[in-house]
């Protein structure tokens, strides 16, 4: 199981603002090694309860939430990755663990008795968690991001784009899926990751950048955009 604990803000940015930061971002921070020309693919399938509390109390603000969701980067990859995002006051922690793939497609289908097979205190809590709380698939929520980072003090930034989503099915490992914009085109996320402070010099570009603050995740915005078209 692999832990980390940051600060995670969020940001609302245009295709062009986000292009010319990039930019500027690649003369200072070191690329991520996965970055392409326009980045890399990221799915993930986010799990909630039958009455949508996860949902819900982040549109709430509630102070202490969660997010659960398999994550992977090739559809062909042999395993995922079981990830928990939880609130904590002003930071975010998040826990990781690698499953295979023939144990991630029970977890989509609603079967978590593989979890207990995993010697990690993590992963029984998330059975217990998911199992007690009756966790089902919601939403895949797909994406490309680009990333840069700082190692003096675990700073990471990235761009998500062409963000697209489906409630229609549930294949985490599908080759494709039939995803509906969850934001246009012209859109993207900037996050910024760090922990207890961000260096002057990367704060000052961020700064300087054309950007709103977004309160909603995005499996709140992929939700949202679900809910809307299904009325």
């Amino acid at each position: 199981m692999n832990e980390v604990l940051r600060q995670e803000k969020k940001y609302l940015m245009n295709m062009v603002d986000m292009r010319l930061l990039s930019g500027q971002l690649r003369k200072v921070m070191i690329s991520d090694a996965h970055n392409g020309a326009l980045g890399y693919r990221i799915r993930s399938l986010y799990f909630d309860t039958l009455n949508e509390g996860d949902y819900e109390n982040k549109l709430d603000g509630m102070e202490l939430r969660r997010k659960i969701r398999l994550r992977l980067y090739d559809p062909q990859s042999d395993f995922a990755m079981l990830e928990m995002k939880q609130k904590e006051g002003s930071n975010q922690k998040k826990r990781s663990l690698r499953v295979s793939r023939e144990d991630a497609l029970a977890l989509t289908q609603g079967d978590y008795r593989c979890l207990l097979e995993y010697p990690d205190p993590f992963a029984a809590e998330c059975y217990g968690l998911m199992h007690y709380r009756c966790y089902r698939p919601k939403t895949i929520v797909e994406y490309l991001r680009e990333a840069y980072i700082a190692k003096e003090n675990k700073i990471r930034i990235t761009f998500d784009h062409q963000i697209v989503a489906t409630e229609a099915s549930f294949d985490l490992f599908a080759p494709k899926l039939n995803l509906y914009p969850v934001l246009d085109p012209f859109n993207g996320v900037l996050e910024v990751k760090y922990n207890g402070f961000l260096l002057s010099y990367i704060k000052n570009l961020v700064n300087a950048a054309n950007r709103s603050e977004l309160s909603v995740s995005k499996y709140c915005l992929a939700r949202s955009a679900g809910l809307k078209f299904s009325l």
